[in-house]
């Protein structure tokens, strides 16, 4: 009973292994049962893109946005300084006046010199219409009303000439008084009393508390890294455990063609954060373009040239790419189709074709 039994055992355990085989295999192509093709893969990231620089800083000096250096228009003697260093002053009020002597005889004399232009104007007029009324009756003649006429002409085209004289005497000796054009406080005094101020000599400073800016100098290479309304941080120098000020780009100059010549960024900072005249840093990170790598493992050499496959929503498909040069163990490209962050497959493409569904392992 033995010796029969024996075969019997090995034959259903060879049968069992058979069972057991023919499961495996219907596990390992689930795809096959189901009528789709699934692919297992492995990806990698692809690198590359925008990457920032360490942050340099540049100093500059905490500014009002509006500021004015005042000067005469007409010069003088300082006799009336209205105002005191420091002092809050609203638009319009009387800031100084400069004494000059001809201003005021040279306004008095066009005065007068166009009254007697009108006083000989109005006369011309009513000699005017007397001619002709006797011109009417045949007293006056044609050729003695015209020279009438043409004087009269004279005589209002002078006083018109008069009246700019005016107007321009009248306003030099108004520019002897020095008016705030703004509301704001006095920063600094320039001249004297009693001192000889020239025509556009400046005379004081103005600044308004409405806003602060801050303008600091960059190399040329550095104002392709700034635009206009980017957000630059802003230190103050006198508290460096503080957290930066965002501060916001307004004015970019252009680059000149002067070596080593530095070019003005103007950056506006918020209300009530940095006082007028502390110092400061503004930082400005520059940003380069790095090259696009894959692994060397994921290129695929066909007959339309190099491809990568890429992977997007569970399907892969080919990207074209150009190989610039190999860096260790991955490859610089040049596309216009893959980006930073982009999945591309290294491992499994011996049975991958372009739009297969994959499965991505670990």
């Amino acid at each position: 009973m033995t010796l029969f039994r024996t075969p019997v055992v090995l034959i259903f355990l060879a049968a069992c292994g058979l069972l057991l085989l023919s499961g495996c295999k219907a596990d390992d192509m689930p795809s096959e049962s189901s009528g789709k093709h699934v692919v297992s893969v492995r990806v990698s990231e692809v690198t590359g893109g925008e990457a920032q620089e360490i942050t340099l800083r540049f100093s500059g000096i905490v500014r009002s946005t509006q500021r004015a250096t005042l000067t005469f228009q007409v010069s003088g003697t300082l006799k009336e300084r209205a105002v005191e260093l420091g002092q809050t002053v609203a638009a319009g009020d009387v800031l100084a006046r400069a004494y000059n002597p001809a201003l005021e005889p040279a306004r008095d004399s066009a005065q007068a010199k166009l009254d007697e232009l009108n006083t000989r104007y109005d006369q011309a007029k009513r000699e005017w219409e007397r001619s002709s009324r006797l011109h009417e009756r045949g007293v006056v003649s044609e050729q003695n009303l015209e020279q009438i006429a043409a004087r009269r002409d004279s005589l209002k085209a002078s006083v018109a000439t008069a009246q700019a004289a005016l107007a321009e005497a009248t306003q030099l000796l108004q520019e002897s008084t020095l008016r705030a054009p703004f509301a704001g406080r006095v920063e600094a005094l320039l001249v004297q009393r009693d001192e000889f101020v020239a025509a556009g000599q400046p005379v004081m400073r103005l600044s308004s508390p409405e806003g602060a800016e801050v303008e600091v100098r960059v190399p040329a290479y550095l104002l392709a890294h700034v635009s206009l309304d980017q957000e630059l941080p802003v230190w103050s120098v006198q508290n460096r455990s503080a957290a930066p000020v965002t501060g916001s780009v307004v004015e970019i100059a252009q680059a000149g063609a002067i070596r080593g010549e530095l070019h003005p960024v103007l950056v506006s900072l918020p209300i009530n954060t940095l006082d007028t005249g502390e110092p400061v840093e503004v930082g400005i990170t520059p940003l380069r373009e790095s090259a696009i790598t894959v692994p060397l493992l994921s290129v695929v050499r066909s007959a339309d040239g190099m491809t990568v496959f890429r992977v997007r929503d569970g399907v892969a498909r080919r990207v074209p790419i150009q190989v610039e040069r190999v860096v260790g163990e991955r490859v610089v490209v040049r596309t216009g189709e893959l980006e930073p962050g982009d999945q591309v497959v290294y491992a499994g493409m011996t049975r991958l074709a372009d739009g297969d569904a994959v499965e991505v392992r670990e």
